[in-house]
């Protein structure tokens, strides 16, 4: 097959080496940036791609989280884990998606559009069935379940592909709109899974109940913890249908060498760490946050709920993304990423004192505070995608965004490992959040000279 490059801003014409036995699955011209092309066909092309592809992230996201609602109710059922090995069950999606995502990275040029999509989202149907299987199993050791959480992270490799896969399809000056919409949508994924499955638990689906007990009152409920990844099979065979039909390939190709000349730019480096300040940060949180609940929480008398309270963080962050990116889209990105980076660094050292309670009236203050790294997270992650697709040309934008992308989804491992070894069995969190106030606060500096200052090298 002849390879193609793709030109500074799309400006030309490419002539793809398609298969013209099949054209309908390849568009021969793609020039988003030329005004003409984007108002006859561009768009419409560019939408119904966005909103497939998104659907698809939203599943991604639900069954990689998914993981972190399951947890808390394993010892619940009769699982005897204890919380270290609780935390590594969190970690291990994370680490699957960030190396998942290293391979993501490069598969869009290579591939397509159409068939990334469709296969990465029938592969979510692995953990879902899985998941479902073994809780069902009181015989299921902690082996399989740390295999089946490594699983769980194929849906946060499909990050990495998902989205370098839209920017080519949405001119420069709407990509932070685009981007902002797609990931806030498909970070809603968190959300949906940890409001979902507390509810769907307590349902009758498919399968024998598991009896429940209260660690505080010993009250024993019913439930049905394999509705927790099963809710997701039907969702995901209509998201590779949606996808195998309606998306589309654009004639953007390279090979796996040629993509290697981003890791030769220092500013791939330098945006890998905002995005891992600002999304890895948010992803980790997420994941841990219910088991933080937990352990800080939770024992006391009348403690919160975990899953009650878990979903609002994620949310949060996945609704201001969306907000935020078509506000980067107008005053900068990089000035947009200041205001986040300055949030976080607050937000993170003011929740000290309270993330070593002795009584539940810190609650209020840790609860606040998280949501407030929450937010922050969220318009640094629409802002940082803004800022990429400025400073490097189309095609390289594409592979920075997913290997960015790539690195950032270690944050559950990474988060949840650094909680494990900073609490033990404790009620003391604080170190880490002082670690992470300081990291912002490192990025903070790196965004403003490099990117936000006048005379910035690279204004964006």
């Amino acid at each position: 097959m002849k390879v193609f490059h793709v030109e500074v801003d799309l400006h030309m014409a490419h002539t793809h080496a398609a298969d013209h036995s099949v054209p309908q699955q390849t568009i021969d011209v793609w020039q988003p940036n030329d005004p003409a092309f984007w108002e006859s066909q561009g768009k419409k092309v560019a939408w119904r791609t966005l909103w497939v592809t998104t659907f698809c992230l939203l599943l991604s996201f639900s069954t990689w989280f998914m993981v972190s609602a399951i947890v808390v109710k394993l010892t619940g059922i009769g699982f005897k884990l204890t919380a270290p090995q609780l935390f590594w069950l969190t970690a291990m999606p994370g680490l699957a998606a960030g190396t998942l995502r290293i391979v993501h990275t490069f598969l869009i040029p290579i591939f397509g559009t159409r068939k990334t999509i469709a296969v990465s989202t029938l592969l979510l149907a692995v953990p879902a069935v899985g998941w479902g299987m073994a809780v069902m199993d009181k015989n299921t050791s902690y082996t399989t379940f740390l295999l089946l959480g490594f699983l769980a992270g194929l849906g946060g490799g499909n990050f990495s592909s998902f989205m370098p896969s839209t920017s080519l399809f949405f001119p420069k000056q709407k990509l932070g709109t685009a981007l902002g919409i797609q990931a806030g949508i498909g970070n809603f994924g968190v959300s949906v899974a940890q409001f979902l499955i507390p509810a769907v638990i307590g349902v009758s689906m498919l399968g024998a109940s598991q009896t429940l007990t209260d660690a505080k009152t010993h009250k024993t409920t019913l439930i049905y913890l394999q509705n927790a990844s099963l809710i997701w099979v039907p969702f995901i065979l209509i998201g590779v249908v949606l996808a195998w039909i309606s998306l589309r390939d654009v004639p953007v190709q390279a090979s796996f060498r040629e993509q290697l000349d981003i890791f030769k730019e220092k500013h791939t480096w330098l945006m890998t760490s905002l995005y891992v300040m600002t999304f890895g940060s948010f992803s980790g949180l997420a994941a841990a946050f219910p088991l933080l609940i937990k352990q800080l929480y939770a024992g006391f008398p009348s403690g919160p709920d975990p899953l009650k309270f878990a979903f609002l963080g994620p949310f949060v962050g996945a609704g201001v993304r969306v907000l935020a990116g078509p506000v980067a889209d107008k005053v900068g990105g990089a000035k947009v990423t200041m205001v986040s980076a300055v949030g976080m660094v607050a937000c993170a050292f003011a929740i000290v004192p309270f993330a070593s309670p002795t009584s539940l009236a810190t609650w209020p203050n840790f609860l606040g505070l998280m949501l407030g790294i929450f937010f922050f997270c969220g318009i640094g992650n629409a802002s940082t995608f803004k800022q990429i697709p400025m400073i490097f040309e189309a095609r390289q934008a594409s592979g920075v965004i997913g290997w960015t992308s790539a690195v950032a989804a270690y944050g559950p491992f990474l988060v949840s490992v650094l909680l494990a070894a900073v609490m033990g069995t404790g009620k003391n969190a604080g170190p880490f959040f002082t670690g992470l106030a300081v990291f912002c606060v490192a990025n903070l500096l790196v965004n403003f000279w490099f990117y936000a200052r006048k005379g910035a090298e690279k204004p964006c």
